[in-house]
């Protein structure tokens, strides 16, 4: 982890910031898995507006609100609905949202999950970019765009910071556009 904060270092992109802060796991959270942990760029408060500005620019007037996939994906969300002048939406793991939901059963990486929308979070039609740190086998951003669209909504887009791209996760969100401010 850098102790310096995240101000731009000749210029950088935010790809090259996202680089230089992330830290790189091996063996986490299985044997043969390398995590890359986005903790250390959402700390540093240049690289964060940076991250987030990058994340909503490509989709500027053409969504209502920002959902974030739990957890990573609500830090995210949060800041960009911040930054837009947005509502934000949750999509959460079972049993944590009180009132009627919404439910999609999916596949993951390592198992199985559930997510789940409040019913009324939002009216029909509404037009949702959806955010989260990383899109590797599109399993949970594809059942959160299914939920979504359950509720009634349309989905604008999707944004991630880390793209890894041999896991093929893009093919599974369809013709949705994807935007991703860096590919593995």
């Amino acid at each position: 982890m850098k102790d310096a904060p995240a101000e731009p270092v000749n210029n950088e992109t935010i790809a090259q910031t996202i680089d230089r802060l992330g830290a790189v796991i091996p063996d986490y959270p299985q044997p043969g898995v390398v995590f890359r942990d986005l903790t250390p760029v959402f700390a540093d408060g240049p690289a964060l507006r940076g991250v987030v500005d990058a994340l909503i620019a490509p989709f500027e007037g053409r969504f209502d609100y920002v959902v974030g996939v739990e957890a990573r994906g609500f830090l995210l969300a949060a800041a960009a609905a911040y930054a837009s002048g947005k509502g934000v939406i949750t999509v959460r793991k079972p049993g944590k949202l009180p009132r009627e939901v919404f439910a999609e059963n999916y596949s993951l990486e390592y198992g199985e999950g559930t997510l789940e929308l409040h019913r009324d979070d939002m009216p029909a039609g509404s037009r949702v970019l959806i955010l989260d740190d990383v899109l590797a086998t599109g399993g949970t951003l594809a059942a959160a765009a299914r939920l979504l669209r359950k509720a009634g909504a349309e989905v604008a887009g999707f944004g991630v910071v880390l793209e890894l791209g041999e896991l093929g996760g893009r093919e599974r969100l369809g013709d949705t556009p994807v935007e991703a401010l860096v590919r593995y």
